[in-house]
């Protein structure tokens, strides 16, 4: 588990015009340090989505305390099934987002237990998903997934090992096919330890930002 403090990125000091918004951003992260790396790069998604005028909604799980242990009612088609109130309260805050992006570390090659229980209890049946005539039926097929991942091990060695790959066929693509999600991009930051310089740091965190101008600059 890596843990690095201190890490205030800031975006550069454009201004922010006053424009039409049209996409809504809701940035998921899991992370229980927010000025960790992984909170460092939310943050630079957030401020790159702004300045392109468009919305965004942080959703910091640990610094909710959101609860990620799925309960017995809110097993689907179960006969006493319904959502928490929790999940109620969240499904609303998010369900007018166009993309969705998670950004957290790889532990144990895979998405911290918050994340995991955050997309099994809000982005469950009746929200993401529903009944169908075959099986489950996706409902969130006009919007969009984006994934910030990190790691302590290099990148090279996730490739190597087939860990990075597994993440996105498991989870990243096998999420979105059950949600109806498009994938639009998984950028991932290996070897991220203590110590890492400042200025590696910003690279980082630029990069993070040409991603949303990439993929949504354009996009109004």
């Amino acid at each position: 588990m890596v843990h690095l403090t201190c890490l205030n990125y800031r975006a550069r000091a454009l201004p922010i015009m006053a424009v039409e918004v049209d996409v809504k951003h809701v940035v998921i992260l899991a992370h229980p340090n927010r000025h960790s790396f992984n909170g460092t790069l939310a943050a630079a998604y957030s401020n790159a989505a702004k300045l392109i005028g468009d919305q965004v909604l942080l959703r910091d799980l640990y610094g909710l305390d959101f609860k990620p242990v799925l309960q017995v009612g809110e097993l689907p088609f179960g006969p006493h099934f319904s959502p928490g109130e929790d999940v109620v309260a969240e499904r609303a805050l998010i369900a007018d987002a166009d993309v969705y992006a998670l950004v957290y570390p790889l532990w144990l090659n895979a998405p911290p237990a918050m994340m995991k229980g955050y997309l099994e209890r809000v982005f469950g049946y009746g929200f993401a998903y529903g009944k169908g005539g075959g099986g489950s039926e996706p409902l969130l097929t006009d919007k969009k997934l984006i994934s910030i991942t990190t790691s302590g091990a290099p990148t090279r060695w996730l490739h190597e090992t087939g860990g990075l790959e597994a993440v996105r066929v498991l989870f990243d693509r096998h999420f979105a096919e059950v949600c109806g999600l498009t994938v639009v991009d998984h950028l991932h930051f290996g070897g991220i330890v203590p110590g890492i310089r400042d200025d590696a740091v910003e690279r980082m965190a630029d990069d993070v930002a040409g991603v949303v101008r990439k993929h949504f600059k354009n996009v109004k």
